[in-house]
């Protein structure tokens, strides 16, 4: 009787365990949000255990193993949330392509909960608002789970001319997936690294110039930078209101329309987006694979550098594009007439990072905490943390600036506004017939270097969009030596669908992501 009541209550433990056990984590990584959604939609996964699944990744690939830096934090809740879209699914409430899918934040992106809005800086790293930047509030309209915050180079990386990309005194230095000794480009360098190994099925970075589309292109990942004024920059730590803009940073060019859909929209207290509502569509429904016939695609010849396996490839491209229908038209000179471009862009971002610092600064409802850039320059000098790598002379000279009133200032932003917009890609698709601009997004990542800063020679195609505030689209285009390069897809102001439409039929024909492999280093 002792030995039968010995198997029963064994045989009850083992029968009780194997119920209690949770199923397996679904396989999220190289996922694009449509396939998990498909997953969900079919009921073969929830989102809670999607949500568990990136959540240990995070762990096991970003805290260890590879250690790469790319996220600051997660959200507590984030699993409550999930179980609660789980919940509306059930009784049939789906919110639409993005229900429940997890989603992580650049760490300049206000988000409500427990997680501070740091921008990378030990001066914010008590920021703590409990609100929702609007792009938040319309990705949890959307049904999505916010799952955390992205590591990114300090201040979107303003503060020094000397900085290594991808570091921050809060975050540390984010690696490469595709080689860890190699960096991960600025600004939005946690956002790209983190979708390249699949830590969330979607990330949303910001860009000034170039800060979404080089960590997407060096990451080998999409990156969308909208038409600036179709996003909201309401909470979120700014540079430059004539520049700055959140965009997606997804797997491929649907998931990047599904996120632009859902995010796109006026915001009272961002003026630049009074137009948005009126411009926003589902950009998704725009995508075909046809998007490419019976369009004149102008390729930026002499802003692609001087590599010879970088032209391969975007020759490649270009012939790919050729036999989707579209004509390729050779523009050799697309710097005529723009030589006092960068100086006129320099002096606006100084003069507005001053000037619209202190205006976010001000909102913040904590005490005692940094209310203009004066103060977050004293900060640093006392926190030897914060100035151990590299300087503040980016700063320095902001705080010099005059005000948004001041001659300099609107000159310089008469001018870069002209020349980039009217006198650069209007003119430019203008005197060449064509629909669109295509260039080379980046060069090889290069290697991580923190005691000499950034050594970033490669090619780049984000000026002109991002002075224009133009839409700006990369793709992955290959890679050199296993390092991702990519191809940039460039329109007129408002043009978003038709830049989003172009990339996914070139991306939809080539095909050109490959996965990461997180090798220490590019062996000899």
């Amino acid at each position: 009787m002792q030995i039968f009541s010995r198997l029963a209550a064994a045989t009850l433990f083992l029968t009780t365990s194997a119920i209690a056990m949770p199923p397996p984590l679904p396989a999220v990584e190289g996922k694009d949000a449509a396939s998990l959604q498909n997953e969900l939609a079919e009921n073969r996964t929830t989102s809670e255990a999607i949500t568990a699944a990136y959540l240990e990744r995070i762990r096991t690939i970003d805290d260890s193993g590879a250690a790469l830096n790319a996220v600051i934090a997660t959200f507590p809740d984030a699993l409550t949330e999930a179980r609660a879209r789980d919940l509306e699914r059930r009784a049939g409430r789906i919110r639409g392509p993005l229900h429940g899918i997890p989603v992580l934040l650049k760490d300049n992106i206000e988000a409500r909960g427990p997680v501070p809005t740091t921008a990378g800086s030990l001066a914010l790293k008590d920021n703590i608002t409990n609100r929702d930047a609007p792009l938040v509030a319309r990705l949890r309209e959307a049904g999505a789970v916010i799952l955390g915050k992205t590591n990114l180079s300090e201040w979107a990386n303003i503060r020094s001319n000397n900085s290594t990309s991808g570091w921050s005194a809060v975050g540390g230095l984010t690696k490469n997936p595709y080689a860890l000794d190699r960096n991960t480009c600025g600004s939005s360098a946690g956002s790209g690294a983190a979708m390249a190994a699949s830590l969330a099925a979607i990330t949303i970075g910001t860009e000034t110039d170039g800060s979404i589309t080089c960590p997407a292109g060096v990451n080998g990942v999409v990156g969308f930078k909208p038409t600036v004024g179709l996003v909201s920059r309401t909470h979120i730590v700014p540079i430059s209101h004539s520049q700055d803009t959140a965009g997606p940073m997804t797997l491929t060019v649907r998931d990047a329309a599904l996120v632009l859909t859902a995010i796109a929209g006026t915001d009272r207290a961002d003026s630049a987006t009074v137009e948005a509502d009126a411009r926003r569509i589902d950009y998704s429904a725009a995508l075909s694979p046809d998007a490419l016939r019976g369009k004149r695609i102008g390729v930026l010849r002499d802003r692609i550098g001087e590599r010879a396996d970088i032209a391969t490839l975007f020759d490649a491209a270009l012939k790919q594009m050729s036999e989707l229908g579209a004509t390729v038209v050779e523009i050799a000179d697309s710097r005529k007439g723009l030589e006092e471009l960068g100086a006129a862009e320099f002096e606006v971002l100084m003069t507005e990072l001053k000037a619209d610092i202190a205006t976010y600064l001000a909102t913040l409802p904590g005490k005692g905490g940094p209310k203009t850039l004066a103060d977050l320059i004293a900060f640093n000098k006392a926190n030897p943390a914060e100035l151990k790598w590299f300087d503040q002379s980016l700063f320095e000279l902001a705080e010099s600036k005059g005000g948004l009133d001041s001659p300099a200032y609107v000159t310089a932003r008469d001018k870069a506004a002209r020349l980039a917009g009217p006198e650069g890609i209007d003119r430019l698709m203008k005197e060449h017939d064509v629909d669109l601009l295509v260039g080379v997004t980046n060069g090889p990542a290069w290697i991580s270097d923190l005691v000499n800063g950034d050594h970033y020679t490669g090619p780049s195609a984000s000026q002109l969009p991002a002075v224009a505030g133009y839409p700006h689209l990369t793709v992955p285009m290959g890679t050199v030596q296993g390092l991702p390069i990519g191809i940039s897809f460039i329109g007129g102001k408002w043009t978003d669908a038709e830049v989003l439409a172009a990339g996914y039929a070139y991306e939809r024909a080539s095909r050109k992501r490959v996965s990461p492999t997180y090798r220490m280093r590019i062996d000899p």
